[in-house]
């Protein structure tokens, strides 16, 4: 799966303005030729000018910027402690937890509380007719987000539409405008031809007609958020009523593929409720096993503490990080598990919110 990008639209109407003027200087270069040769027919014995001298082309290509990379064995696990009460817990140390790989103790090489870390994200919205009564909401909720988790300079941002077919209506950005136009630009389609989509039988056909979720979350994780330095949390906010009806890879590749790339995914599902079942299960599933967390509104006040939640939890996680006992370059799965081992703390019942899996790295 591909992503298409926003500019892409553009692109038929160049070609065809750039064929134009290149059809427009041919005639030019054409009739001067013509008015050159008469001229040499008109005057015999005229010396014909000296070729020019042309430097050979020279091609652009893109410098790619110093990037420093580490050659270590580290484990890196983002998490957060959530208490009964939904609140954040932030006095946590190194000798109140345990961690497990594959059920092995490992000992903790770095402990800390982030809350500057800086944020790469993928805002990814459904726009399939589900969506048609509450889009307006979303994007609302989405501009006041924006505003308030966007430190010019540090994060970076994509907006990411999609139907049976994922489009990039910004690319990664840390211009606030920028953003706020693309989640502007994003509205319910259907075919004009077709609005109920009948006898429509592939996304092939019309991908409007379509919902690719799991497509959509593998491409904002493998072809977006993959290339940004590995020092930064990434994350994908994904809105959606969690049906999908076109993808061409399954729930768990989006899921492993987002466990390689360091991504979590936080799922806010919402839909009309009137004439589309919310998917709970599969949004959760999405969201748990990468590390982030589902929530499901029920009004438009509701989605705004959705996405305040998101932002306070991006800003209160701690990372942990262990030098694995396995030391087989394997590329296999791992468990991870982390445990509160504090007496007091173990009474508060708190949740640790993390990705229990990761992939070993590969010779």
């Amino acid at each position: 799966m591909s992503l298409i990008y926003h500019d892409d639209k553009m692109r038929p109407r160049a070609a065809l303005l750039f064929a134009s003027l290149s059809l427009a200087l041919l005639v030019v270069v054409l009739i001067a030729t013509g008015s050159s040769s008469a001229q040499s027919k008109t005057q015999p014995g005229a010396k014909p000018a000296a070729p020019k001298s042309t430097p050979p082309p020279t091609r652009d290509e893109d410098i790619e910027p110093d990037v420093i990379r580490v050659d270590t064995d580290l484990v890196n696990t983002v998490f957060t402690a959530i208490d009964k009460n939904h609140h954040f817990i932030t006095t946590l140390q190194a000798k109140d937890l345990r961690v497990l790989e594959n059920d092995t103790p490992q000992e903790i090489s770095l402990f800390e509380r982030e809350t500057d870390r800086p944020l790469t994200l993928v805002i990814l919205v459904d726009t399939s007719k589900s969506q048609e009564r509450t889009l307006p909401d979303e994007k609302k909720a989405a501009k006041g987000f924006l505003s308030a988790v966007m430190r010019p300079q540090i994060d970076k941002i994509a907006i990411v539409s999609f139907t049976g077919q994922p489009t990039v209506e910004q690319d990664l950005s840390n211009t606030l405008t920028k953003l706020n136009r693309a989640v502007d630009r994003i509205k319910f389609e259907v075919p004009a031809d077709n609005p109920d989509c009948e006898a429509i039988k592939s996304p092939q056909e019309d991908p409007l007609c379509w919902t690719s979720i799991w497509d959509s979350v593998w491409a904002s994780t493998n072809e977006i958020l993959a290339k940004s330095p590995e020092n930064v949390r990434r994350a994908v906010v994904l809105l959606s009523d969690g049906d999908d009806t076109a993808s061409t890879i399954k729930r768990q590749e989006a899921i492993d593929s987002a466990l390689r790339n360091n991504v979590a995914v936080y799922s806010i599902g919402i839909g009309d409720p009137e004439f589309y079942k919310i998917e709970k299960d599969s949004l959760e599933k999405l969201s748990d096993r990468t590390g982030g967390r589902a929530f499901f509104p029920r009004s438009e006040v509701e989605l705004q503490r959705a996405f305040a939640q998101i932002q306070e939890e991006l800003r209160s996680q701690y990372v942990i990080a262990y030098s694995p006992t396995n030391k087989a370059r394997d590329g296999a799965r791992r468990q991870v598990k982390l445990e509160i081992i504090n007496p007091e703390l173990r009474k508060q019942r708190l949740q640790l919110v993390y990705r229990q899996n990761y992939y070993a790295p590969k010779q």
